[in-house]
């Protein structure tokens, strides 16, 4: 089975957050494959279904951020997967807003929610880091992952969101630049050709 958790605060409250990109992200994926409603298990809100034929157990824990490990490797220990099954979903501060890179292992880069999983899991995990931008200032950082996505960046967020649910079926098979190629074509305008041009 193949663990996609995404990261986030939990409510309403938050749910407009850069910080909560990995779970609207999650929200975009439940939606296009028909997943089941969401479940209260292992302190998330969790869903099985299918991306491409095979099983994938969708997770949004529910204990705020910074205890994001302590849910998720309780699903992990529950079926017995181990940690090249998951792939973590989550905002990156130093990437473009709307860029995504995937990588398995490294630091956590001061995110707390990455934190907690290494400590509970181990650092080697999959992450799908999704660029929400710096701003500029570290006493600023707070208050930017914190704050909602304005007007204007919204239609980046649901554009991506859901290009990435598109080319999930790729992301299961393990190819990152397959998976961040995809992405990138669906992002991409489409190309007018002069005939089409000039009509």
């Amino acid at each position: 089975m193949f663990l996609l958790a995404g990261l986030g605060n939990p409510g309403s409250k938050y749910s407009g957050h850069r910080h909560n990109v990995g779970f609207m992200a999650l929200d975009a994926i439940h939606a296009r494959f028909g997943f089941p409603v969401w479940r209260k298990k292992f302190e998330c809100e969790a869903a099985t279904g299918e991306i491409g034929g095979q099983a994938t157990l969708l997770l949004k824990p529910t204990t705020f951020m910074n205890e994001s490990g302590r849910a998720i490797g309780s699903a992990m220990r529950f079926y017995k997967e181990d940690v090249s099954a998951l792939t973590v979903i989550h905002d990156e501060l130093d990437l473009a807003p709307g860029k995504i890179k995937l990588k398995r292992g490294g630091g956590v880069a001061g995110h707390n929610g990455l934190k907690s999983i290494a400590q509970h899991i181990g650092p080697e995990f999959r992450r799908m880091r999704i660029g929400i931008g710096h701003p500029g200032q570290k006493t600023l950082v707070t208050g930017h992952v914190l704050g909602d996505f304005s007007k204007s960046d919204r239609d980046w967020v649901e554009r991506t969101v859901d290009a990435i649910a598109e080319a999930a079926s790729v992301l299961l098979d393990g190819d990152d630049g397959a998976f961040t190629t995809k992405v990138a074509l669906i992002l991409s305008p489409p190309k007018i050709s002069k005939d089409e041009d000039q009509k």
